[in-house]
């Protein structure tokens, strides 16, 4: 599987994403009607009005913003074919601030959209529509790589592990973390779960908590690339995670 896949070629990718204001009290007035109305489909029985906003805010464009964009890139050694994982992060409460310099990194490295190709687990359905809209929401235009609108299906060069787990079967989901165990990957929820993320950022105040956490999302979809390809598991001597840093970026 995956024969055509050149490692060094795919950028794999993982984002949090947060509820945009601490609670709905402080939604602006003309939106708290809307987003009532957009997340009624999910809202329980027994939640509070506060409660449907803090607990499903953060998966809506419309009403979250990002917080945290982590990046894994193969590297393969010249002499000995050996490959390498290297992930780093862009984080930081300014969202603008963060999906600036995401943008720059594209740019810079990767400006050729039919040579490089994002990588992730539902990226199709959440992290890169996610990103797209934010973007425009912040008057950022959309890097070549991001540039999707008016493609053909075919024609996005994406490669999503919950796609290629369906083999065809749109009905399928599959979370990562069931992926993992089942390919004997090191769960990357042993901390916190995406449920988490909302009060660990808001609450808590603990961004770099789930830094660390989106970091090891991506390592876990590139070990399932491995696998995915037949391979064995990358060994940990040959992951270097750039560790998490206090920002000033507010």
């Amino acid at each position: 599987m995956l024969d055509h896949l050149n490692f060094q070629n795919i950028i794999c990718i993982d984002i949090e994403t947060v509820p945009a204001w601490p609670n709905f009290e402080s939604v602006p007035e003309d939106l708290k009607e809307l987003y009532l109305k957009k997340s009624e489909r999910l809202k329980t029985p027994d939640e509070s009005v506060d409660e449907q906003y803090f607990n499903h805010a953060g998966i809506y464009a419309e009403f979250g913003k990002v917080i945290c964009i982590s990046l894994g890139i193969f590297k393969k050694e010249k002499a000995t074919g050996e490959l390498f994982f290297r992930v780093k992060s862009i984080y930081g409460d300014d969202e603008k601030r963060v999906l600036l310099e995401f943008c720059e990194l594209l740019h810079q490295y990767y400006y050729r959209p039919h040579h490089y190709q994002f990588c992730g687990h539902n990226i199709r359905e959440f992290d890169v529509p996610y990103l797209c809209r934010r973007m425009l929401i912040n008057g950022i235009p959309l890097p070549a790589l991001l540039d999707i609108s008016g493609k053909k299906p075919y024609e996005v060069n994406m490669l999503d592990t919950i796609q290629l787990w369906r083999f065809g079967d749109y009905k399928h989901f599959t979370s990562l973390k069931l992926l993992a165990a089942i390919f004997g990957i090191q769960s990357p929820k042993d901390d916190i779960d995406g449920k988490d993320v909302g009060a660990v950022y808001w609450v808590q105040k603990d961004l770099l908590r789930i830094v660390s956490y989106c970091q090891k999302d991506v390592v876990t979809v590139a070990q399932l690339i491995m696998k995915f390809k037949g391979l064995p598991l990358l060994e940990n001597s040959n992951i270097y995670v750039t560790v998490p840093e206090a920002t000033n970026n507010k």
